[in-house]
Protein backbone atom coordinates (compact mmCIF):
# COMPACT_ATOMS: atom_id res chain seq x y z
CA UNK A 1 0.00 0.00 0.00
CA UNK A 2 2.80 2.38 0.92
CA UNK A 3 4.55 1.50 -2.32
CA UNK A 4 1.39 2.30 -4.30
CA UNK A 5 0.94 5.64 -2.54
CA UNK A 6 4.58 6.51 -3.24
CA UNK A 7 4.16 5.70 -6.93
CA UNK A 8 1.03 7.85 -7.18
CA UNK A 9 2.74 10.73 -5.40
CA UNK A 10 5.71 10.56 -7.76
CA UNK A 11 3.42 10.50 -10.79
CA UNK A 12 1.53 13.57 -9.60
CA UNK A 13 4.74 15.42 -8.87
CA UNK A 14 6.06 14.65 -12.34
CA UNK A 15 2.81 15.82 -13.94
CA UNK A 16 2.93 19.26 -12.36
CA UNK A 17 6.59 20.02 -13.10
CA UNK A 18 6.01 21.42 -16.62
CA UNK A 19 3.24 23.76 -15.41
CA UNK A 20 5.32 24.91 -12.46
CA UNK A 21 8.31 25.51 -14.72
CA UNK A 22 6.14 27.50 -17.10
CA UNK A 23 4.75 29.61 -14.26
CA UNK A 24 8.32 30.38 -13.18
CA UNK A 25 9.05 32.32 -16.37
CA UNK A 26 11.55 33.80 -16.72
CA UNK A 27 14.05 31.42 -15.19
CA UNK A 28 17.11 32.61 -17.13
CA UNK A 29 18.40 35.73 -18.98
CA UNK A 30 16.60 37.03 -22.07
CA UNK A 31 18.11 38.27 -25.34
CA UNK A 32 16.79 41.40 -27.03
CA UNK A 33 17.91 41.61 -30.67
CA UNK A 34 18.48 45.06 -32.18
CA UNK A 35 18.69 44.73 -36.00
CA UNK A 36 20.96 47.78 -36.31
CA UNK A 37 24.57 48.51 -35.24
CA UNK A 38 25.35 50.04 -31.83
CA UNK A 39 24.88 53.79 -31.42
CA UNK A 40 21.76 54.39 -33.52
CA UNK A 41 18.34 55.47 -32.30
CA UNK A 42 16.89 51.94 -32.12
CA UNK A 43 19.96 50.69 -30.28
CA UNK A 44 19.79 53.52 -27.74
CA UNK A 45 16.10 52.90 -27.08
CA UNK A 46 16.60 49.15 -26.97
CA UNK A 47 19.26 49.40 -24.30
CA UNK A 48 17.21 51.74 -22.12
CA UNK A 49 14.18 49.44 -22.38
CA UNK A 50 16.22 46.26 -21.90
CA UNK A 51 17.76 47.45 -18.65
CA UNK A 52 14.45 48.39 -17.04
CA UNK A 53 12.61 45.39 -18.49
CA UNK A 54 15.20 43.16 -16.86
CA UNK A 55 14.48 44.80 -13.52
CA UNK A 56 10.73 44.27 -13.99
CA UNK A 57 11.22 40.60 -14.88
CA UNK A 58 13.92 39.93 -12.31
CA UNK A 59 16.29 38.66 -15.01
CA UNK A 60 19.02 40.21 -17.14
CA UNK A 61 18.00 41.23 -20.66
CA UNK A 62 21.06 41.12 -22.91
CA UNK A 63 21.07 43.36 -25.99
CA UNK A 64 22.48 41.71 -29.11
CA UNK A 65 23.09 43.71 -32.29
CA UNK A 66 22.41 41.76 -35.50
CA UNK A 67 22.60 44.42 -38.18
CA UNK A 68 22.22 44.32 -41.93
CA UNK A 69 19.86 44.04 -44.91
CA UNK A 70 17.47 46.68 -43.59
CA UNK A 71 16.71 44.73 -40.36
CA UNK A 72 16.12 41.46 -42.26
CA UNK A 73 19.09 39.67 -40.66
CA UNK A 74 18.07 40.41 -37.08
CA UNK A 75 14.35 39.96 -37.72
CA UNK A 76 14.89 36.59 -39.42
CA UNK A 77 16.98 35.38 -36.49
CA UNK A 78 14.19 36.18 -34.04
CA UNK A 79 11.47 34.77 -36.31
CA UNK A 80 13.27 31.40 -36.32
CA UNK A 81 13.94 31.34 -32.56
CA UNK A 82 11.95 29.20 -30.12
CA UNK A 83 8.68 30.91 -29.05
CA UNK A 84 9.53 30.64 -25.37
CA UNK A 85 9.86 34.31 -24.42
CA UNK A 86 13.65 34.30 -24.15
CA UNK A 87 14.38 35.89 -27.56
CA UNK A 88 12.87 39.29 -28.32
CA UNK A 89 13.17 41.80 -31.15
CA UNK A 90 13.01 45.57 -30.87
CA UNK A 91 12.57 47.14 -34.27
CA UNK A 92 10.73 49.77 -36.26
CA UNK A 93 8.06 49.71 -38.91
CA UNK A 94 10.94 48.89 -41.28
CA UNK A 95 10.65 45.25 -40.22
CA UNK A 96 6.88 44.96 -39.99
CA UNK A 97 5.39 47.18 -42.72
CA UNK A 98 8.07 48.70 -44.96
CA UNK A 99 10.11 45.62 -45.89
CA UNK A 100 6.97 43.64 -46.79
CA UNK A 101 5.83 46.55 -49.00
CA UNK A 102 9.03 46.73 -51.04
CA UNK A 103 10.47 43.20 -50.92
CA UNK A 104 8.71 40.26 -52.52
CA UNK A 105 10.90 37.50 -51.06
CA UNK A 106 11.32 38.06 -47.33
CA UNK A 107 12.52 35.19 -45.11
CA UNK A 108 9.80 36.05 -42.59
CA UNK A 109 6.13 37.05 -42.59
CA UNK A 110 5.34 40.33 -40.79
CA UNK A 111 2.17 38.89 -39.24
CA UNK A 112 2.67 35.12 -39.04
CA UNK A 113 6.27 35.20 -37.80
CA UNK A 114 5.96 37.63 -34.88
CA UNK A 115 4.00 38.07 -31.68
CA UNK A 116 3.83 41.82 -30.82
CA UNK A 117 4.42 42.54 -27.14
CA UNK A 118 3.93 46.29 -27.31
CA UNK A 119 4.96 49.56 -28.92
CA UNK A 120 7.46 51.43 -26.79
CA UNK A 121 8.05 54.70 -28.62
CA UNK A 122 7.50 56.81 -31.72
CA UNK A 123 9.60 59.39 -33.51
CA UNK A 124 9.40 61.30 -36.77
CA UNK A 125 11.82 61.02 -39.66
CA UNK A 126 13.79 64.04 -40.79
CA UNK A 127 15.50 65.23 -43.96
CA UNK A 128 18.94 66.46 -42.91
CA UNK A 129 21.68 68.48 -44.57
CA UNK A 130 25.30 69.10 -43.77
CA UNK A 131 25.42 72.78 -42.69
CA UNK A 132 28.11 73.52 -45.31
CA UNK A 133 25.65 72.74 -48.13
CA UNK A 134 23.88 76.01 -49.13
CA UNK A 135 20.29 74.94 -48.34
CA UNK A 136 18.28 76.24 -45.39
CA UNK A 137 14.82 74.83 -46.11
CA UNK A 138 13.00 72.33 -48.30
CA UNK A 139 12.44 74.82 -51.14
CA UNK A 140 16.17 75.49 -51.38
CA UNK A 141 16.86 71.76 -51.14
CA UNK A 142 14.62 71.02 -54.13
CA UNK A 143 16.24 73.84 -56.13
CA UNK A 144 19.74 72.61 -55.22
CA UNK A 145 19.03 69.02 -56.28
CA UNK A 146 17.47 70.17 -59.56
CA UNK A 147 20.47 72.43 -60.24
CA UNK A 148 22.73 69.40 -59.71
CA UNK A 149 20.47 66.93 -61.52
CA UNK A 150 23.28 65.62 -63.69
CA UNK A 151 25.27 64.59 -60.60
CA UNK A 152 22.24 63.05 -58.83
CA UNK A 153 23.44 64.17 -55.36
CA UNK A 154 23.70 61.38 -52.78
CA UNK A 155 21.57 61.03 -49.69
CA UNK A 156 22.15 58.54 -46.90
CA UNK A 157 19.80 56.38 -44.86
CA UNK A 158 20.21 53.78 -42.15
CA UNK A 159 19.75 50.95 -44.64
CA UNK A 160 18.15 49.74 -47.83
CA UNK A 161 14.47 49.11 -47.29
CA UNK A 162 14.32 50.99 -43.98
CA UNK A 163 11.75 53.64 -43.09
CA UNK A 164 14.39 56.30 -43.82
CA UNK A 165 14.96 54.92 -47.32
CA UNK A 166 11.20 54.66 -47.82
CA UNK A 167 10.61 58.30 -46.85
CA UNK A 168 13.54 59.45 -49.00
CA UNK A 169 12.28 57.68 -52.10
CA UNK A 170 8.66 58.72 -51.50
CA UNK A 171 9.74 62.36 -51.29
CA UNK A 172 11.96 62.10 -54.40
CA UNK A 173 9.02 60.69 -56.34
CA UNK A 174 6.67 63.39 -55.03
CA UNK A 175 9.11 66.22 -55.81
CA UNK A 176 10.25 64.62 -59.10
CA UNK A 177 13.89 64.60 -58.00
CA UNK A 178 16.70 62.20 -58.87
CA UNK A 179 19.24 61.41 -56.18
CA UNK A 180 21.60 58.54 -55.38
CA UNK A 181 20.64 56.52 -52.33
CA UNK A 182 23.60 55.57 -50.10
CA UNK A 183 22.53 52.84 -47.65
CA UNK A 184 24.39 52.37 -44.36
CA UNK A 185 24.16 49.54 -41.85
CA UNK A 186 22.62 51.84 -39.29
CA UNK A 187 21.95 55.38 -38.16
CA UNK A 188 25.28 55.95 -36.41
CA UNK A 189 27.56 55.41 -39.44
CA UNK A 190 25.20 57.41 -41.68
CA UNK A 191 25.21 60.31 -39.22
CA UNK A 192 29.01 60.18 -38.93
CA UNK A 193 29.40 60.54 -42.70
CA UNK A 194 26.80 63.32 -42.89
CA UNK A 195 28.57 65.34 -40.18
CA UNK A 196 31.94 64.64 -41.80
CA UNK A 197 30.75 65.81 -45.22
CA UNK A 198 31.12 62.45 -46.97
CA UNK A 199 27.43 62.78 -47.91
CA UNK A 200 25.57 66.12 -48.16
CA UNK A 201 22.13 64.87 -47.15
CA UNK A 202 20.49 62.10 -45.15
CA UNK A 203 17.14 60.89 -43.86
CA UNK A 204 17.16 59.78 -40.23
CA UNK A 205 14.97 59.73 -37.16
CA UNK A 206 14.26 62.86 -35.15
CA UNK A 207 15.72 60.96 -32.20
CA UNK A 208 19.06 60.58 -33.99
CA UNK A 209 19.03 64.11 -35.42
CA UNK A 210 18.07 65.96 -32.24
CA UNK A 211 21.45 66.06 -30.41
CA UNK A 212 23.35 66.79 -33.63
CA UNK A 213 20.93 69.58 -34.55
CA UNK A 214 21.28 71.19 -31.12
CA UNK A 215 25.05 71.27 -31.61
CA UNK A 216 24.76 72.75 -35.09
CA UNK A 217 26.31 69.69 -36.73
CA UNK A 218 23.33 69.04 -39.02
CA UNK A 219 20.49 71.14 -40.41
CA UNK A 220 16.93 69.74 -40.25
CA UNK A 221 14.92 70.67 -43.36
CA UNK A 222 11.64 68.80 -42.90
CA UNK A 223 9.84 66.31 -40.64
CA UNK A 224 7.96 63.36 -42.14
CA UNK A 225 5.38 62.87 -39.40
CA UNK A 226 1.71 63.93 -39.58
CA UNK A 227 2.52 66.88 -37.30
CA UNK A 228 5.56 68.86 -36.21
CA UNK A 229 7.83 67.21 -33.70
CA UNK A 230 7.55 68.46 -30.12
CA UNK A 231 11.33 68.16 -29.99
CA UNK A 232 11.92 70.32 -33.11
CA UNK A 233 8.80 72.53 -33.21
CA UNK A 234 10.44 75.11 -35.46
CA UNK A 235 10.86 72.60 -38.33
CA UNK A 236 7.84 72.30 -40.65
CA UNK A 237 6.58 68.96 -41.94
CA UNK A 238 6.84 67.82 -45.56
CA UNK A 239 3.06 68.23 -45.77
CA UNK A 240 3.25 71.86 -44.64
CA UNK A 241 5.79 72.50 -47.38
CA UNK A 242 3.67 71.06 -50.18
CA UNK A 243 4.28 67.30 -50.01
CA UNK A 244 1.29 65.76 -48.18
CA UNK A 245 2.08 62.19 -49.24
CA UNK A 246 5.24 62.18 -47.07
CA UNK A 247 3.48 61.94 -43.71
CA UNK A 248 4.74 58.81 -41.93
CA UNK A 249 6.55 58.57 -38.63
CA UNK A 250 8.40 55.56 -37.25
CA UNK A 251 7.41 53.46 -34.26
CA UNK A 252 9.44 50.94 -32.31
CA UNK A 253 7.94 47.65 -31.22
CA UNK A 254 9.08 44.79 -29.03
CA UNK A 255 8.04 41.44 -30.49
CA UNK A 256 8.75 37.75 -30.01
CA UNK A 257 8.48 34.71 -32.29
CA UNK A 258 4.87 33.80 -32.99
CA UNK A 259 3.45 31.10 -30.71
CA UNK A 260 4.28 32.37 -27.21
CA UNK A 261 2.43 30.65 -24.37
CA UNK A 262 -0.37 32.92 -23.15
CA UNK A 263 1.08 33.33 -19.66
CA UNK A 264 4.51 34.26 -21.04
CA UNK A 265 3.04 36.85 -23.40
CA UNK A 266 0.97 38.34 -20.58
CA UNK A 267 4.02 38.50 -18.28
CA UNK A 268 6.09 40.22 -20.95
CA UNK A 269 3.37 42.71 -21.88
CA UNK A 270 2.76 43.75 -18.27
CA UNK A 271 6.50 44.11 -17.64
CA UNK A 272 6.99 46.11 -20.84
CA UNK A 273 4.11 48.45 -19.98
CA UNK A 274 5.59 49.05 -16.54
CA UNK A 275 8.97 49.66 -18.17
CA UNK A 276 7.78 52.28 -20.67
CA UNK A 277 5.53 54.02 -18.16
CA UNK A 278 8.23 54.27 -15.49
CA UNK A 279 9.31 57.92 -14.96
CA UNK A 280 13.01 57.19 -15.51
CA UNK A 281 12.47 55.44 -18.85
CA UNK A 282 10.02 58.08 -20.11
CA UNK A 283 12.50 60.81 -19.19
CA UNK A 284 15.37 58.96 -20.85
CA UNK A 285 13.49 58.24 -24.08
CA UNK A 286 12.10 61.78 -24.35
CA UNK A 287 15.62 63.16 -23.88
CA UNK A 288 16.57 61.09 -26.94
CA UNK A 289 13.71 62.47 -29.03
CA UNK A 290 11.21 59.62 -28.62
CA UNK A 291 7.57 59.96 -27.65
CA UNK A 292 7.54 57.25 -24.98
CA UNK A 293 3.92 56.10 -25.15
CA UNK A 294 3.14 52.42 -24.59
CA UNK A 295 0.67 50.66 -26.89
CA UNK A 296 -0.52 47.14 -26.15
CA UNK A 297 0.15 43.91 -28.02
CA UNK A 298 -3.33 44.08 -29.54
CA UNK A 299 -2.75 47.67 -30.68
CA UNK A 300 0.56 46.60 -32.20
CA UNK A 301 -1.16 43.82 -34.16
CA UNK A 302 -3.78 46.29 -35.40
CA UNK A 303 -1.16 48.87 -36.41
CA UNK A 304 0.69 46.36 -38.59
CA UNK A 305 -2.55 45.33 -40.28
CA UNK A 306 -3.51 48.98 -40.88
CA UNK A 307 -0.12 50.14 -42.17
CA UNK A 308 0.69 47.25 -44.52
CA UNK A 309 -1.77 48.22 -47.29
CA UNK A 310 -0.88 51.91 -46.92
CA UNK A 311 2.85 51.22 -47.31
CA UNK A 312 2.25 48.92 -50.26
CA UNK A 313 0.21 51.63 -51.97
CA UNK A 314 2.92 54.26 -51.40
CA UNK A 315 5.63 51.86 -52.60
CA UNK A 316 3.68 51.11 -55.76
CA UNK A 317 2.97 54.79 -56.43
CA UNK A 318 6.64 55.78 -55.91
CA UNK A 319 7.94 52.62 -57.63
CA UNK A 320 10.00 51.61 -54.56
CA UNK A 321 11.03 47.99 -54.91
CA UNK A 322 13.88 45.76 -53.75
CA UNK A 323 14.28 42.30 -55.30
Amino acid sequence: MNTLLLAVSLALATAVVPAAAQDAYPSRPLTMVVPFPPGGATDVLGRVVAQKLGQELGRTVVVENRAGAGTVIGASFVAKAAPDGYTLLVSSGTTFTVNPAIQSHLPYDPVKSFEPIGIVGRTGLALLANPKVPVKDLKEFVAYVKDHAQEQPPYGSFGTGTTAHFVGEAFMASAKLKMTHVPYKGSAPAMTDLIGGQIPFSVDTVAAALPQSKQGKVRVLAISGPARSAFLPEVPTFAEQGYPSVAMDTWLMVAAPRGLPANVKSRLEHALRATVESPEVKKSLEAQGFDAAFASAAEGEALIQQELPVMRAVAQRANIKID
